[in-house]
């Protein structure tokens, strides 16, 4: 009898690997007659049969059949891996901060040609319950996460990444996704506040949303959500609101003070925010005292995650850049009451650097999106010659390619730390200062 989703080809072309330790994004390094092999499923140290599913570069690609030697660090899985990202669910929470640790000093060693002292400590999180924004899809298997490599629905219920409350929402919203499905709703942006007591949602329809056919309003009242906006992807114009498409956490809550006390921080469902509730107060706080000791830049600023919290402390100057148009409002909203200290600008990063003068006594706090810094952005920042760069990432292969061109720049790495953002995912959100040579 073949294991759980193997076939016939599989045994066919099965081998047999000994695993050796973690790459980047969540396969792990095995070899074969001298070629790298990425194998997904598998741990360090454990001897498996895997099946060849093809090559990346000069790098094959396999997905493990069964295990022949076991990692005591293996555990049983009831969720799919490809569900959600989840692919080191199968590994014992312990055991994935190592793993995380070392990959993040292997790519800077083979990446950004940075040799750490040692591997970064990662931050633990709860493992489930810990995400309070969400990406959905609409499709033939409801509403829910898109399988690893596909655009199959899968569940997000069973995951266990969710709030109960979030839960009960995806729940609503299955029990009408034909309706959806129909109106042509393709994606839904979940948020919730930081205790989970508040949810809202964006969606994104292919038409125009008054042709949708959907009674929004009634939507909103069976998902249970305090707010709802909706957009069409193909025909520009504002959103259409239903009620308020916000969540509000006291500002306190993400980097506390006494200045910051009365003070709220809003998002719209749409807007980047980080997603784990459990760290982002203490990812917020180690960005603050990395930057702190005079000027703070934040720039991808966001809805003012760092700014905000900076600059409610009072005593330092803050001037916060973003580009997008939904984060931009949020940034100037809650930049509205710290005016004087908080200079809000929407412009793209590059145009600002462009434009700005000699950053000579800032402290650049950069939070890129995955893809990492442009090559223009990294160019302009270093001529600014910032006292200190404080580089928030939560893709490490693309931080320590920008961190390298910066050292050749004239920056040196100091002080590195890591937060498990995403628990079961090969992500790890690191923070790392550096400062001129």
């Amino acid at each position: 009898m073949n294991p759980p989703g193997e076939t016939a080809s599989d045994r066919a072309d099965a081998i047999e690997l000994t695993i050796e330790r973690p790459a980047v994004g969540g396969r792990m390094i095995a070899r074969r007659e001298g070629r790298v092999v990425l194998v997904a499923g598998a741990i360090p140290g454990e001897r498996v049969r895997a099946a060849v599913e093809g090559r990346r570069g000069g790098a094959m690609l396999a997905r493990t059949l069964d295990v022949v030697r076991p990692s005591p660090d293996r555990r049983p899985v009831d969720v799919p891996a490809s569900c959600g990202g989840r692919t080191l669910a199968h590994v014992a929470y312990p055991r994935q901060l190592a793993l995380k640790s070392e990959i993040v000093r292997d790519a800077f060693r083979r990446i950004g040609r940075i040799d750490l002292p040692e591997a970064p400590a990662v931050a633990a999180s709860p493992e489930t319950g810990y995400r309070m924004r969400a990406r959905l899809h609409a499709g033939d298997g409801g509403v829910g996460f898109l399988d690893e490599g596909s655009h199959r629905v899968c569940g997000a219920a069973g995951t266990g990444v969710l709030s109960a409350g979030a839960e009960r929402v995806v729940a609503a919203l299955n029990e009408r996704a034909a309706e959806l499905r129909a109106g042509g709703v393709r994606t839904v942006e979940l948020a919730e506040d930081l205790a989970g007591h508040r949810c809202v949602l964006h969606l994104l329809v292919e038409g125009p949303v008054a042709a949708a056919g959907v009674r929004w309003e009634a939507l909103a009242e069976e998902a249970g959500v305090s707010g709802l906006s909706v957009a069409s992807m193909a025909f520009p114009g504002p959103p259409v609101a239903v009620r308020s498409p916000f969540v509000t956490d006291p500002l306190a809550a993400f980097l506390p003070s006494p200045q910051a006390e009365g003070l709220a921080l809003r998002r719209h469902a749409n807007a980047f925010f980080q997603a784990n509730r459990h760290l982002v107060a203490g990812l917020t706080a180690a960005a603050a005292e990395l930057a702190a000791g005079g000027e703070v830049v934040d720039l991808y600023a966001g809805v003012g995650l760092f700014a905000a919290g900076i600059a409610a402390r009072g005593g330092t100057r803050v001037t916060a850049v973003e580009r997008d148009r939904v984060s931009a409002a949020d940034l100037a909203a809650n930049g509205a009451p710290l005016e004087g200290d908080l200079h809000v600008i929407r412009a793209p990063v590059e145009t600002y650097l462009k434009r700005c003068g000699r950053l000579s006594g800032a402290a650049v706090i950069v939070d890129p999106p995955r893809t990492g810094l442009s090559r223009e952005a990294v160019t302009r920042l270093a001529r600014r010659r910032p006292r200190r760069i404080v580089y928030v990432s939560c893709d490490v292969a693309t931080q320590a390619r920008d961190l390298r061109a910066l050292r050749a720049s004239g920056y040196r790495v100091g002080e590195v730390r890591a937060f498990d953002m995403f628990p079961n995912t090969p992500h790890v959100e690191t923070v790392v200062a550096l400062d001129r040579a």
